[in-house]
């Protein structure tokens, strides 16, 4: 019996020693974060969240999300695969910025699916900090955000095109920034599809939304619908569409949506090369330099109101019919 008994003890050993070595902690599909209670040693479940963006978004699996429990700081976030970062209402999650930081950084791959809602990115006033950057996924979508008195831009688009890639921006403030609010600005080959549903874009220093084209091959299109959105205030132009001789082409189309008190234009197109630009259902104006800047490059429906404007407009005109 005795031999019987050692035998199955060295079977046992043996098989122990013969498995796979596990992860020291396994990845969880739905992980959360708490600034009252978390701790980034804790593996991020319900009981023991973690304390940042980042610790839960290193211990959740790709495609799975990060839930906010409570208000409070979460700190800068690095986006390498396909999530999902959701404050339902708890409160302000929040990402201050500074010294050239970049509050979320993106680069979740070409086949990357990125969904933001309820979040709060803050410049702290010091460095040429960017509220967040995209350099690579196929869809972001951000919802109920606020991105605001970032030394830079707000927002940065620029993925690097290889096919298609989409952006939806829904119910979000993009304010005081020190550059663009939001600056779209895709490179490569294919095609960027851009929603902005119920944006506001205020107070920044330099354009409200930017369409550029400039650094994507012929062929290529830069796609940007603006829809019940406010672009107001801006130290320059409101909307901004720029490309050049052998480049890509940028279309902007603005319905039921307000362009108004800019410093310069209200659509201001930098062009070189093919732009289209169509406005419908809105207000334009007063702008400090009139509704557009190039008529040539855009048209009407016919049924928007003006307000103060005059000069370019007389050959482009969005009064109502």
């Amino acid at each position: 019996m005795p031999k019987i008994t050692a035998l199955f003890a060295i079977l046992a050993v043996a098989l122990a020693l013969s498995l796979p070595a596990g992860p020291c902690e396994a990845q969880l599909s739905r992980t959360f974060v708490s600034a009252a209670f978390g701790n980034d040693a804790n593996n991020c479940d319900r009981p023991t969240p973690c304390r940042t963006f980042q610790g839960a978004h290193d211990k959740t699996h790709s495609d799975g999300e990060i839930i906010v429990l409570d208000p409070g700081g979460y700190g800068a976030l690095s986006v390498t695969k396909s999530i999902s970062i959701v404050n339902d209402g708890v409160g302000e999650a929040s990402i201050l910025v500074s010294g050239g930081a970049t509050g979320i950084a993106i680069n979740a791959g070409g086949a990357g699916y990125v969904n933001l809602r309820g979040l709060t990115i803050q410049g702290i006033g010091f460095g040429g900090s960017t509220g967040l950057r995209l350099d690579n996924a196929f869809a972001l979508t951000i919802t109920n955000c606020v991105v605001r008195n970032n030394n830079s831009d707000g927002i940065v688009y620029q993925p690097s095109l290889n096919g298609t890639a989409n952006l939806a921006l829904s119910h979000t403030l993009v304010a005081d920034n020190g550059g663009s609010g939001i600056n779209i600005q895709p490179s490569g080959t294919g095609r960027a599809n851009v929603i902005l549903n119920h944006v506001e874009s205020y107070h920044n220093s330099a354009q409200g939304v930017v369409v550029s084209g400039l650094s994507t091959t012929v062929g290529s299109l830069v796609s940007a619908v603006a829809v019940h959105s406010v672009v107001a205030g801006n130290l320059h132009a409101g909307f901004v569409t720029s490309s050049s001789a052998g480049t890509g082409q940028p279309s902007l189309l603005v319905f039921d949506s307000v362009c108004s008190n800019n410093s310069l234009a209200g659509f201001h197109n930098d062009t070189g090369g093919s732009i289209s630009v169509a406005v419908g259902g809105s207000t334009v104006g007063p702008n400090g330099s009139g509704g557009i800047d190039d008529p040539a490059h855009a048209e009407t429906f016919g049924d928007n109101y003006t307000a103060g404007v005059t000069g370019p407009l007389a050959s482009f005109t969005l009064s109502k019919q």
